[in-house]
């Protein structure tokens, strides 16, 4: 059964079609890679499965049943995480304190309690080490390099136990070593059996870490095949129209 199931997706704001019936499933443990060109749709598809906006047609399905999201809680209460291009991180707290935000651990007695910050800084250490990550709980993320950064973001939604998570452009305006990074991070979410849906202009990350290929195009999808039967000059003719639909 999939982890994540799309039937007819459709959004228009007013007389925009974004989204015009995309249907396509995603398995636990699997990558697919949502491609397409800016304005392609990808963006407000990602949105409707978090939860930020609501489809004006078709249906989400988690393990063969149907949910209906409101906002962005519901998508997290159904195991559903997002990692922002932009990441949301607060740039002067540390590291741990990213991970645990709004989910902060705490001891005490009755109706007295402090931050627990040894438990926070121990339980983020060892997601880290998990992720084969340099990073370190105590550190500033202001501080940080950019595959760091992901390196925090990844591992909030490790910290929820995610089932799906949604990477927007995870290796944009990093550096090479960095990117290499972040789809280890990737593949690790994969091992984990965890579903990723990962938004992306850059051809080598797809082709290099992702199980199938999503091709999207003025709102419509015109590509759904795995990676192994595909090749990243197909997929550049779809994203630009030089081929039509396979």
């Amino acid at each position: 059964m999939a982890a994540l199931e799309l039937t007819n997706i459709s959004k228009h704001f007013g007389a925009i079609q974004a989204v015009n019936d995309v249907s396509f499933s995603l398995d636990a443990g699997e990558v697919l890679g949502l491609m397409g060109d800016n304005g392609a749709g990808k963006s407000t598809l990602v949105k409707m499965i978090a939860g930020n906006f609501r489809p004006s047609s078709g249906a989400i399905a988690l393990a063969g049943q149907e949910i209906v999201l409101h906002k962005p809680l519901d998508a997290r209460r159904h195991g559903i995480e997002i990692v922002h291009q932009d990441l949301a991180l607060c740039d002067n707290l540390t590291a741990a304190a990213n991970v645990f935000l709004g989910r902060e651990l705490r001891r005490g007695f009755g109706p007295v309690s402090i931050l627990d910050y040894r438990s926070m800084y121990q339980h983020a250490g060892a997601l880290f080490r998990e992720l084969k990550s340099e990073t370190r709980p105590r550190d500033l993320v202001r501080q940080m390099s950019g595959g760091q950064r992901q390196a925090v973001a990844i591992a909030r939604t490790m910290l929820s136990k995610a089932r799906i998570v949604l990477m927007d452009e995870p290796t944009a305006a990093i550096s090479v070593r960095q990117v290499a990074e972040v789809l280890n991070h990737i593949r690790h979410l994969r091992d984990r059996g965890i579903a990723v849906i990962l938004i992306s202009h850059r051809m080598p990350d797809v082709f290099s870490v992702a199980d199938r290929v999503v091709v999207m195009r003025r709102g419509r999808k015109v590509a759904d095949k795995p990676i192994a039967r595909s090749s990243p000059e197909e997929v550049t003719g779809l994203i630009t129209g030089a081929i039509e639909m396979v």
